[in-house]
């Protein structure tokens, strides 16, 4: 038979695996700063839903890879005992992950937010 799990049990399971990750992932807690930082920014100059749907998309793929490279990082430290060449890989291309849909992000941002920004920015320099 199979165990098992309310589906309000699974939602406080998946609630703790995103606490745990801010509360012992100090990038995780850099990007959650950023991600506040650009939709308090994106409030500000009133974006339209496409755009609004893009920046949410990217801070949803990064986060997303930040949990997926410290699940790699947890297993790799649960598997192996000592310094292993394939394991220093595997942490090392989860990082690469991360650090790629970061940039990716920062790009979908600047794209996103720049013209809106420097449109708010010349009106208020022209009163």
């Amino acid at each position: 038979m199979k165990n098992s799990v309310s589906l309000l049990s699974s939602f406080k399971h998946a609630f703790d695996g995103i606490r745990y990750v801010l509360a012992q992932e100090r990038n995780a807690r850099i990007h959650f700063c950023v991600a506040i930082g650009v939709i308090v920014l994106a409030a500000v100059l009133h974006l339209d839903i496409s755009r609004w749907a893009l920046l949410l998309l990217a801070i949803g793929l990064v986060f997303t890879a930040e949990m997926v490279n410290t699940v790699v990082e947890i297993l790799v430290d649960l598997v192996v005992q000592q310094i292993h060449p394939m394991a220093k890989a595997a942490k090392d291309v989860a990082a690469g992950a991360v650090l790629l849909m970061a940039v990716v992000a920062a790009v979908i941002g600047i794209i996103v937010l720049g013209p809106p920004l420097f449109t708010q920015l010349a009106e208020l320099l022209q009163r």
